[in-house]
């Protein structure tokens, strides 16, 4: 389900910028990245809380923590999968049919998770199964991004494109926030452990099919982009596109995903590897995490698009390295806090936690996607913001629990972090800035890319 010549003549038709078109671009694309990552950190507060538990019920507390974290980290290394085989089908055949694709493969996959019996009914076969559905929902979300903000980037105001490429980005929080109140809500409705851990957790996974049924209907109400309409209309798409990015673009791709070390690592260790430290070493209630989690998810709602609008005013690079620096920065004193005990001392921090991330994650989606030309930038895109997946988000919650078991400490673990905000600066720095590049005309990628003042953004 390909764009045909006559859907391509009519977004050509409407044309760039249309007010009726942008507001469903972008409503679709955050709806649809809000879904996608609601499953995806479902599965992440349920490795910390419920799955050591009911997948891997014969091994100790620390073996089961470990185990289920390597399930998620499964995921993490599917996305590259999913960024290869959607940007295929998105530069060959479309934004708007490769979205819904993403969708239904993810949202699927989440449900069956919710079903799934436990490894005291059928064995090994509950770890094995679950595995395997964690793969397709890393597929499913691998090819998402991607798609999203190039749907929003490409509709827009080509002097906004920070602002307009922020707002999928918002997806997180939105998923993050419906995850977790969805596990806060049902923990409390089952009102025993024994009851969440029996029927409980399932209930917001199979909701999953509620949220992808509402983003199908919004996203099968928006029309191909124009500026890819205009490649369709030429007939001049690549038949190989992934292939041809990895052959023009393997700089702009390996620094893409360098770059977001210092995004994406310490962002599952805020967010998922600290409700397993905050339980079982803090004595915390994990509702209270997930309270201080949901609040800073809020907060995110807010930063994620001003961080995005300050990139089209002061430049990409600038603020990107800038969160980098303060994320490196705030490590140490970020557990500090955590290890007082004080309640709220530990709000504080959690709430606070995301926002050099969201500095980040704000510029992110336009500094990554202006880096490929259109008929490449939906593989190319999500390759490199993929491939970041298997070496910093999805071992950090691993990673961060070996260290903290071996060294007995959790400062290890803000090692770790500033680390990643070392590699973050160093890649950010050699990565072109296109943020005045014509991203409808193709030939000007052919170019030296041409650096950019903050002053002319």
């Amino acid at each position: 389900m390909g764009v045909s010549g006559e859907e391509a003549r009519k977004a050509q038709d409407v044309g760039l910028g249309d007010p009726r078109q942008v507001r469903r671009a972008v409503g679709a694309s955050i709806v649809g990245t809000g879904i996608e990552w609601y499953d995806f950190f479902l599965y992440g507060t349920a490795a910390a809380l419920v799955f050591p538990k009911v997948f891997f019920p014969g091994s100790s507390e620390a073996a089961g923590i470990l185990e289920s974290f390597a399930t998620y980290a499964v995921g993490f290394a599917a996305r590259p999968v999913g960024a290869a085989i959607f940007g295929h089908y998105g530069d060959r055949i479309g934004r708007k049919a490769t979205l819904i694709a993403t969708l239904l493969t993810m949202g699927l996959a989440t449900a069956l998770i919710g079903v799934l019996p436990g490894a005291d009914s059928i064995g090994l076969w509950a770890p094995a199964l679950l595995v395997l559905l964690r793969v397709l929902q890393g597929i499913g979300v691998g090819g998402e991004w991607g798609g999203s903000i190039l749907l929003a980037m490409e509709w827009g105001n080509p002097k906004r494109r920070g602002l307009m490429a922020s707002w999928p980005q918002m997806g997180v929080p939105i998923g993050l926030i419906l995850g977790n109140a969805a596990f806060i809500l049902f923990s409390n409705i089952a009102g025993t452990e024994s009851a969440f851990l029996s029927w409980g957790w399932r209930v917001p996974f199979l909701l999953s099919l509620v949220l992808v049924a509402i983003g199908l209907y919004v996203r099968l109400r928006i029309l191909e982009t124009p500026v890819f309409a205009k490649v369709v209309e030429s007939k001049t798409t690549e038949r190989a596109p992934v292939l041809e990015v990895i052959k023009r673009n393997p700089k702009e791709i390996l620094l893409s995903a360098l770059l977001r070390m210092a995004e994406q690592m310490p962002f599952y260790i805020l967010t998922a590897y600290i409700l397993t430290y905050g339980e079982t070493e803090l004595g915390l209630d994990h509702n209270f995490l997930l309270y201080s989690i949901l609040a800073a998810s809020g907060l995110s709602l807010f930063s994620i698009p001003f961080f995005g609008h300050l990139s089209d005013v002061l430049g990409r690079k600038k603020i990107y390295m800038a969160g980098a620096v303060l994320v490196g920065l705030l490590a140490v004193p970020y557990f500090a806090a955590l290890n007082t005990g004080s309640k709220v001392l530990i709000f504080i921090a959690i709430f606070l936690s995301l926002v050099p991330h969201d500095m980040m994650y704000g510029p992110q989606a336009a500094l990554i996607a202006e880096s490929f030309s259109t008929k490449l930038r939906y593989s190319g895109a999500g390759l490199g913001y993929q491939l970041a997946s298997v070496v910093a988000g999805g071992p950090a919650p691993l990673v961060a629990a070996y260290l903290f078991t071996q060294f007995g400490t959790i400062y290890a673990v803000a090692g770790y972090i500033i680390a990643g905000a070392v590699v973050t600066v160093i890649a950010t720095a050699y990565l072109p800035d296109r943020s005045l590049t014509d991203i409808s005309d193709d030939k000007a990628y052919e170019t030296a890319p041409v650096r950019a003042s903050a002053q002319s953004v």
